[in-house]
């Protein structure tokens, strides 16, 4: 019966190719406006270390209080070097690390002679770092525990830095020159480059991180340069002075900790809480404690990652889906009922209104199809033509993957279904006797 019922949409559909053009067109640019934004969005929401992001946490300390609390009385998102420097040393958690984001530069002396400097993006940390975030080392690893004591002067390049200045290879042991300084080469990464940098800033980036070194050692030498530090209102700012900056309350150090259990969760909530008591007792703080802490997806979402402007076109997309949907509605209703003579005919015939139904259905299900197959070219051009509308950083996040194209085809198969199941009911109950008599 259902090769029947195909066999008459193909008929009525070839009757009218220009409506059911039309209805394709309408169907395929809808899907695709959606599942365009759809990729972007995707993109930028995806967990960027799903294996491990619920066992890796961000601890917030209200350092500064009442006064100066966050909307909705969240405390800082980063921490001041000095309660930064306390987590650190009490260690409650499997693996942590401070972090601090850096610009610099490296005086290589590259294989092609050109000895200009590399300017370079990366991270000071302490050595649990690398293991915590699973970072997939080429050569060599992690520096160690007692080099991050001896406060020794080492450091991990990215696999595109040693391309830049020795041409690839082995070349852990080796010494590098960052920002002034001489540092021997630890270990060399892999390319990673998680979207966004979840650990830090929280920012989308088109490149990698090209170096990490060790926080302590380039605190103690003064190697980071200016850092960016976020000073409650009214507080005074150290500008320039670092030591001032050590001193002060001002935030610009990120901190994680890896947790492996709900009881170790709950068993640091509660060393954060004793943690603030201890510093309400000698005076620094004057308040209830009132910390936070959230595992990487909680974290993001509070933080409002996602650009608002991405939600906001996604909204419309969805919105154009919609009511592309709604004119396809209009046109299959006036398809169907224009064929009021040929449905009393059938229903005279002894076709019952289920049928009538069920054949006017199929014939939606194969504009939607229709519509499916040009939502997918349409959705694969979009996707790759995105970064014209949008800062490259965010559009290189869009990919085009089977489970897309089979979203997309499903959804205009689904939608074209449902826009059509109105029409097809009007059309099942066109009074035959009426029909026939006129």
């Amino acid at each position: 019966m259902f090769g029947y019922y195909l066999e008459l949409a193909l008929r009525s559909m070839k009757r009218s190719p220009g409506l059911t053009a039309l209805m394709i067109l309408v169907i395929g640019f809808g899907v695709a406006s959606s599942m365009t934004m759809y990729s972007v969005f995707r993109g930028l929401s995806a967990d960027p270390i799903p294996w491990k992001s619920s066992r890796l946490f961000v601890p917030q300390i209200d350092l500064w209080g009442p006064g100066y609390r966050e909307p909705g009385g969240e405390p800082p998102s980063g921490l001041d070097y000095i309660d930064a420097m306390a987590l650190m040393r009490q260690h409650r958690a499997i693996r942590q690390s401070a972090i601090y984001s850096m610009l610099s530069s490296v005086m290589p002396n590259r294989v092609n002679g050109d000895t200009s400097p590399i300017p370079v993006r990366g991270y000071a940390v302490s050595n649990e770092f690398f293991p915590m975030l699973d970072v997939p080392f080429h050569y060599g690893s992690s520096w160690s525990a007692e080099d991050d004591a001896r406060r020794v002067p080492v450091a991990i390049i990215s696999d595109h830095l040693n391309q830049s200045i020795f041409g690839g290879g082995n070349n852990v042991g080796k010494t590098v020159e960052i920002g002034g300084r001489d540092y021997r080469i630890a270990g060399i990464i892999s390319y990673w480059n998680p979207q966004p940098d979840f650990f830090a800033d929280l920012q989308y980036r088109v490149e990698a991180p090209d170096v990490f070194l060790p926080l302590q050692y380039v605190v103690d030498n003064h190697a980071i340069g200016d850092a960016e530090a976020n000073c409650k209102k009214d507080a005074d700012d150290p500008g320039t002075d670092f030591a001032a900056l050590l001193r002060s309350d001002c935030t610009w150090i990120s901190f994680m900790v890896e947790l492996d259990d709900a009881a170790a969760v709950r068993s640091y909530r509660e060393y954060l809480d004793a943690y603030a008591s201890e510093q309400q007792k000698v005076g620094r703080f004057n308040w209830a404690p009132n910390n936070c802490l959230r595992d990487v997806p909680a974290f993001l979402d509070h933080e409002h990652v996602i650009p608002d402007t991405t939600r906001v076109s996604l909204l419309v997309a969805q919105g154009l889906l919609i009511a592309c949907l709604v004119n396809t509605t209009g046109l299959l209703l006036a398809k169907f009922l224009r064929r009021r003579g040929e449905i009393a005919i059938r229903r005279a015939l002894g076709a019952s209104r289920a049928a009538v139904y069920t054949q006017f259905l199929v014939e939606a299900g194969l504009i939607g199809m229709g519509g499916g197959i040009l939502g997918l070219l349409l959705t694969t051009a979009g996707v790759l033509s995105v970064g014209l509308v949008m800062p490259a950083h965010l559009a290189v996040l869009a990919r085009v993957d089977p489970g897309l194209l089979l979203f997309a085809l499903l959804l205009a198969l689904i939608a074209t279904l449902l826009a059509g199941a109105y029409p097809a009911h009007r059309a099942s109950r066109v009074p035959p006797a009426l029909q026939l008599k006129g």
